[in-house]
């Protein structure tokens, strides 16, 4: 099978080991996840299968989106449920008029700097694993984008520890614990991230997830196809790029596609940018747009990123 499964992952569970479950119950050979999904989380996680793990890198372009709940008052060592409790305070004089001012200052492009216990690579290893062996290094900030920030509801206002629901879009690479952790600093009472449900990665949403029981059934009766989505799916939201069936051989070969084998394409391309290399709407590749330096400007040329051989 090539393509994605639309997996909604519980809690408790690492997205390894989603991607061992869907390995031995599907018997797909290749398999591998998009992006990890904090254990103590539950939402969308894609997992690709067979051809389509050349697309893992290109799926978590997008952006996506999470609902989830800040607790004020209380800081942790992983900025979520499951670490040690580094302080405790009275955030009883926090208001839902205070927390509603702070808010915009997160919108838009921030920095961020994410806790030791996450999955990011500093020196070649995983935070998460040098935090286990004692190890603390210094962990490098990020910008990311923070695109929506809505409030959903609440409780417990003027008590110690108030609570907040809220939905968040934004950019790969953010860190909602470290999120909800900063706006806990803004406001001068620390807080971590009671919960998180991400609902949404590029096109894959809740709507559409199968859970593992789902999955499960589906295997023993060996409709497991029926949940796989194609990959062209999987990056829709890439430009595409039409090529005439003459330019299909040197295309999957890994030439660099020119304008002579081009039919169509979508507008607004510009050099740099990501496209899908499709011929009779079957993906064949991921390209990037180049500008042809020998013809001169307005010409884009394309050089292979992945390509699927026929």
């Amino acid at each position: 099978m090539d393509g994605i499964l639309n997996i909604l992952k519980p809690p408790g569970m690492t997205s390894h080991d989603v991607v061992a479950f869907v390995r031995r119950v599907t018997g797909s050979k290749k398999c591998g996840h998009t992006g990890t999904l904090d254990p103590g989380a539950a939402g969308v996680l894609p997992i690709c299968l067979g051809k389509a793990t050349k697309l893992a890198r290109f799926v978590t372009e997008g952006d996506k989106t999470y609902r989830g709940e800040i607790t004020l008052g209380i800081t942790t060592s992983s900025q979520d449920a499951f670490g040690d409790i580094l302080a405790c305070q009275d955030a009883s004089r926090i208001t839902i008029e205070r927390f509603r001012e702070i808010i915009p200052s997160f919108l838009g492009n921030i920095e961020q700097t994410p806790p030791m216990a996450s999955a990011i690579k500093v020196q070649g290893q995983r935070l998460y694993e040098l935090e286990r062996r004692g190890k603390s290094v210094a962990v490098p900030t990020r910008v990311v984008t923070i695109y929506h920030l809505k409030i959903i509801d609440s409780w417990h206002w003027q008590t110690p520890h108030p609570r907040i629901l809220f939905d968040v879009t934004c950019s790969k690479g953010t860190y909602v614990r470290t999120l909800c952790s900063d706006i806990g600093k803004a406001l001068g009472c620390g807080a971590y991230m009671s919960f998180l449900l991400r609902s949404r990665v590029g096109p894959f949403d809740l709507d559409s997830a199968v859970t593992l029981e789902q999955l499960t059934i589906l295997a023993r009766e060996k409709r497991c196809a029926e949940a796989v989505i194609p990959m062209s799916q999987a990056v829709q939201h890439l430009p595409v790029v039409e090529i005439l069936p003459s330019a299909q051989k040197s295309v999957t070969s890994g030439a660099t596609l020119y304008p002579s084998g081009v039919r169509s394409r979508s507008g607004g391309i510009a050099p740099g940018d990501l496209v899908r290399i499709q011929v009779n709407r079957q993906l064949l590749g991921i390209y990037q747009a180049v500008q042809d330096e020998q013809q001169g400007a307005g010409r884009l040329i394309y050089k292979p990123e992945v390509v699927f051989a026929s």
